[in-house]
């Protein structure tokens, strides 16, 4: 109880656009609840109070609404959230709120110890096929960061890469995995909407993320057409987003409408990894997938493209999954054939998803964040 109330003073500030359904959007959640628990007040700072997740939020987080329509207002009305708040630490993620949070805290003057975490391999970004955008980021960066208190990525090689991308000291970057696994929920014992993947003989595939490009359902698709050929099979997409329209007419091409579902986002994704027989990323990049460590916290086989810069790490180096190249479709159809034709080994694959607890993150994230309450093993 003693440490409880000595947290109580201390306020930390989660800087986010917004808390739709993405990956670094689920970790924020995960760290604004626990810091709570450990008895932190929590702010959470968004461009828009809007998204999916805020009613994941305990109570007691006090959601900041900055109103901000377009970035070019978002340092302003940081600095006043700064200067009339006063957290004792905030923690920034994803460019561009990364370099504005160091600034804000800068122009506004107060001691709030600033940590900037990017959850992305840089290098492979979308963003810099506008060669003036990918300028633009490495000069802020390379500006900005060493002028933070901390800088975190989610990955070994997500690390490497910030460091040669942006130009940074290496050994300036530290690497914190996400917080992904928490206690061990039963499984549920009723079927669940799609039943047509849900319930039968066949065999389920599952690919959980952002229907956008750099997720590559193309290739997926292609591949589960070729396993479709050899095994009962049917696949299940949970996600939303700009690809929706292209990869259904490409299951239609494919004459696969009977064997493919793409409901939409599902926020409780927890009871289709226990379902499933095989969870698949074909993502192009990577920072740290949380979708796959959920996965393997559900005892589910895993296959992955070897993208970077998080499934070789996360699978130590195909230890607890294959590994197919970028963008195979034969490839992966062999891979995703052979791991359904092996036999699971559900103990295992939770004993490597416990690296990513939550408890052991929020610690390391607490020892960045307040080093001087830290001895080195958390607060």
């Amino acid at each position: 109880m003693s440490a409880l109330l000595n947290n109580s003073t201390q306020t930390i500030a989660l800087l986010l656009s917004n808390l739709c359904g993405g990956g670094a959007e689920r970790v924020s959640v995960n760290l604004a609840n626990s810091f709570v628990e450990r008895g932190y007040q929590v702010d959470l700072v968004l461009m828009s109070a809007t998204g999916e997740l805020l009613v994941d939020l305990k109570p007691e987080i006090r959601i900041i609404d900055l109103k901000v329509k377009r970035l070019r207002w978002a340092l302003p009305a940081l600095i006043r959230y700064l200067r009339q708040a006063r957290p004792a630490a905030l923690l920034a993620c994803m460019w561009p709120l990364t370099v504005i949070a160091v600034w804000a805290r800068l122009l506004a003057r107060v001691p709030t110890r600033v940590i900037v975490a990017e959850h992305t391999t840089w290098s492979r970004s979308e963003l810099l096929k506008r060669r003036w955008v990918g300028w633009r980021i490495r000069a802020t960066m390379h500006r900005t960061f060493p002028r933070a208190d901390g800088i975190v990525t989610v990955s070994q090689g997500a690390a490497d890469d910030l460091a040669r991308f942006a130009n940074l000291d290496r050994s300036m970057i530290q690497v914190v995995y996400n917080p992904v696994v928490g206690d061990a929920k039963p499984p549920v014992s009723v079927p669940l909407s799609p039943a047509d993947w849900w319930s039968g003989s066949h065999q389920r595939v599952l690919a959980v993320g952002t229907l956008k490009k750099v997720k590559d359902y193309a290739t997926l698709l292609d591949a589960f057409a070729l396993l479709s050929e050899q095994m009962n099979v049917r696949l299940l997409i949970l996600g939303e987003g700009e690809c929706r329209a292209a990869l259904e007419a490409q299951i239609g091409r494919l004459a696969l409408a009977d064997k493919v579902f793409m409901p939409g986002f599902t926020k409780d994704t927890l009871p289709y990894y226990q379902q499933a027989d095989l969870h698949v990323l074909s993502s192009v990049t990577e920072g740290l997938p949380t979708v796959m460590i959920e996965a393997l916290a559900a005892g589910t086989r895993v296959v992955s493209t070897d993208c970077p810069s998080g499934p070789r790490e996360i699978l130590r180096d195909g230890k607890f999954g294959r590994l197919v190249p970028v963008g195979d479709a034969i490839a992966l159809a062999a891979a995703m054939a052979e791991s359904l034709q092996d036999p699971p080994d559900a103990l295992t694959l939770q004993a490597r998803a416990r690296d990513f607890s939550i408890d052991k993150s929020v610690t390391q994230y607490l020892d960045l964040l307040f080093p001087q309450m830290s001895p080195k093993g958390g607060v």
